[in-house]
């Protein structure tokens, strides 16, 4: 089996593929205090709760935007593994040609959906990451990586309008229903949700332009449902499109599942 691992700045998301299967998979927290032996429990009961034994994996491949945490879930991957994982980053085979001015400095996530995409669907596409950051990426109808956008998440927004505004409460992010709340919390959910379906409308109209009218738009992300399900700008919704890329990466660079 091969274990993926998308290491995010809020969210680390872990899949067990068997052949081209994706048997189960999990959401934890990305927890920078958490020790290579804290992280082997947590896999181990994660595991366990699967009836999935730690000998089952015999290939692990990482993608991360968190070096620290990279670092300590190599290790775990050694103690409680015995794999030496495959870091998705510069000399790793990914079959993508990136066309940026500095593709070293293109996040390894990026990178990985935007693999994904160009193997699920025909180019020209747009690429929209619901994640700590909203990311926007954009993928020729040759399948280079051409560049994209980067905009503050809706999570960290929503945390920044409580924690910088003394009178604004935290609030659960779902569908407001009405865009004129009646109130301070229907208010701030309006603002909040439909102000980034207005982003993401905006941000695909002139990626359009600038890329093709026909560019297909996927999106993905822990938040990907509230938005995809207040616009028509999303053609198609991949919850598990960086697994898919890790998985798609695993496969050309030759490890077995």
């Amino acid at each position: 089996m091969i274990l993926t691992m998308d290491i995010g700045n809020t969210n680390t998301v872990l899949g067990l593929y068997q052949d081209e299967d994706l048997k189960t998979h999990w959401r934890i927290s990305t927890d920078r205090n958490k020790t290579p032996d804290e992280y082997g429990m947590l896999f181990k009961n994660l595991f366990e709760s699967a009836g999935i034994n730690n000998d089952a994996v015999n290939s692990i491949i990482i993608s991360s935007v968190v070096p620290p945490i990279l670092r300590i879930l190599k290790k775990t991957a050694y103690r409680y593994f015995d794999v030496n994982p495959l870091v998705v980053g510069p000399g790793v085979k990914t079959g993508m040609n990136i066309k940026t001015d500095n593709p070293k400095e293109v996040g390894a996530d990026r990178i990985v959906n935007a693999v994904a995409a160009g193997h699920l669907y025909d180019g020209p596409l747009i690429i929209v990451d619901f994640g700590t950051a909203t990311t926007f990426c954009a993928v020729s109808a040759r399948g280079e990586y051409l560049g994209g956008s980067i905009a503050p998440g809706i999570g960290i927004s929503a945390e920044a309008l409580f924690s910088q505004s003394a009178k604004l409460p935290r609030i659960e992010l779902i569908e407001p229903g009405k865009a004129i709340g009646k109130n301070t919390i229907d208010g701030m959910k309006s603002g909040i949700v439909y102000g980034f379906v207005g982003q993401v409308e905006y941000l695909v109209k002139k990626f359009k332009q600038e890329l093709s009218e026909d560019a297909v738009v996927i999106a993905t992300g822990g938040l990907v449902s509230l938005i995809a399900a207040e616009t028509d700008s999303i053609d198609y919704v991949e919850p598990f499109l960086t697994l898919k890329g890790l998985k798609y990466i695993a496969d050309i660079n030759g490890m077995g599942s």
